[in-house]
């Protein structure tokens, strides 16, 4: 399946930036998504690998199903960094999402790991004294993580206007979602996976800081692109 069969969802973001700048680099993540499967099939993770998705990995992450409706981040670009105003890895995909918005990302997270289907919302940014006016885009990709379960999503969020104070969050304006023709299953709380090659996943973790040495800045963020020109 191509771009050009993609149907209501290119209406919503466009070819090219037509829904607006940046919108494209989501019709990137899906090319390169649509890519890698498997005839009759979703991706595996482990094949997932950040050098060919360089020029949106800024925008680009990885959830893990932990509970029916529920996703944390294993992995996120910097740009989620910066409208959260801190690091989200191992945060739940809901802290992205006002309060009234989360019961219906429960069920778009299900549509996405149980059709398996994938999703894309048109989203708006609260507003508020700090917070002008913010849109963004997001898509949510099934991926097979161990075991063969779609337990995994690869996703990309762009957004149009200043950030302003963070942490920004978004409420749900529209979604389009697109059933995909593979088989699956899915797993309500899998295990801890160990590390593949791809996309690694470090463990997220919410433990104290450590005692470290004087000049050392113990905030300092510790997602990083390994490049590899192998």
């Amino acid at each position: 399946m191509g771009w050009t069969s993609w149907g209501k969802v290119t209406r919503m973001t466009g070819n090219g930036d037509e829904g607006g700048p940046g919108y494209g680099l989501l019709q990137e993540v899906r090319g390169y998504w649509e890519a890698l499967r498997p005839a009759g099939g979703l991706p595996d993770r482990a094949g997932i690998d950040p050098r060919g998705l360089e020029r949106a990995l800024e925008h680009v992450f990885l959830i893990e199903r932990i509970a029916p409706g529920l996703g944390r981040f294993r992995i996120a670009g910097m740009h989620l960094t910066v409208l959260m105003g801190m690091e989200v890895r191992g945060m739940p995909l809901s802290a992205l999402f006002d309060p009234a918005a989360r019961e219906r990302l429960q069920g778009i997270l299900e549509q996405v790991f149980s059709g398996p289907s994938l999703v894309e919302l048109a989203l708006e940014g609260e507003r508020g004294i700090g917070r002008p006016s913010l849109e963004g885009r997001m898509i949510l990709l099934p991926v097979r993580g161990d075991g063969g379960l779609c337990d995994r999503a690869l996703g990309c969020l762009v957004t149009v206007g200043p950030v302003g104070r963070t942490p920004r969050r978004f409420a749900i304006a529209r979604q389009v979602t697109e059933a995909i023709d593979a088989p699956t299953r899915a797993a309500p709380a899998p295990a801890a996976p160990a590390l593949q090659p791809g996309f690694a996943e470090p463990a997220p973790t919410f433990a104290p800081p450590r005692a470290t040495a004087p000049g050392v800045n113990p905030r300092r963020a510790h997602l990083r692109l390994v490049k590899s020109d192998d």
